[in-house]
């Protein structure tokens, strides 16, 4: 694979990676550092203290006064395009929409909403929660989020370390077709080969 110097930045930070790996729920401390090692992840999330938030005036008003208080400020929330940009707004570093319920293992219920979000967001969009298999991780990178983060999918898989590889091979492939220009869908067949000129015509 072509190597290039695309990196992502959130905070100042530079990241090769764009996988983010939690670290709840494996079967013991080995596997998760297993997992990790697997994963190329440069960035593993620890939950020390859930703070839920009731709507998002809520959650804009928390970040503007996190970020006044001198936090990094990477908000997870619903996958509503007006929130996500207002938390941007209001200084979050990065947002983080969910791609389903958290833990559910579904995907991307909306990717329409996914991809509008990260069109239009003036700040990096990691898609947090509901990833549950390799190409529900690709597709993320496909519809222009610049990381995924997950957890249940690999601590909870039948091989962690087999399914964590699997998530940072899925995570660069999406990147690279982002990179790549995907082709226009069509409603209708369009032959790649000659029309004219073949035996037959």
């Amino acid at each position: 694979m072509k190597q290039t110097n695309d990196v992502l930045t959130i905070a100042g930070r530079t990241f090769r990676s764009r996988l983010f790996l939690g670290t709840a729920g494996y079967p013991n401390r080995q596997v998760l550092l297993d997992a990790i090692a697997a994963s190329g992840a440069e960035l593993a999330t620890a939950s020390i203290r859930r703070i839920s938030l009731a709507g998002e005036e809520e959650m804009v008003r928390a970040t503007e006064t996190l970020v006044a208080r001198g936090f990094v400020v990477l908000p997870y929330c619903n996958e509503d395009p007006v929130t996500c940009r207002k938390l941007a707004d209001a200084g979050a570093a990065a947002v983080m929409p969910l791609g389903s319920p958290i833990g559910s293992g579904r995907g991307i219920a909306n990717p329409h909403l996914i991809e509008l979000i990260a069109a239009r967001s003036p700040v990096p969009v990691v898609l947090d929660a509901g990833i549950g298999t390799a190409s529900d991780a690709a597709l993320a990178l496909e519809l222009g989020c610049a990381a995924v983060l997950l957890n249940t999918a690999v601590a909870k898989a039948q091989d962690p370390m087999r399914m964590a590889a699997a998530m940072r091979a899925a995570v660069a492939a999406g990147r690279e077709a982002r990179l790549a220009g995907r082709i226009p869908k069509s409603s209708y067949a369009e032959p790649s080969s000659p029309q004219f000129g073949l035996v037959g015509t």
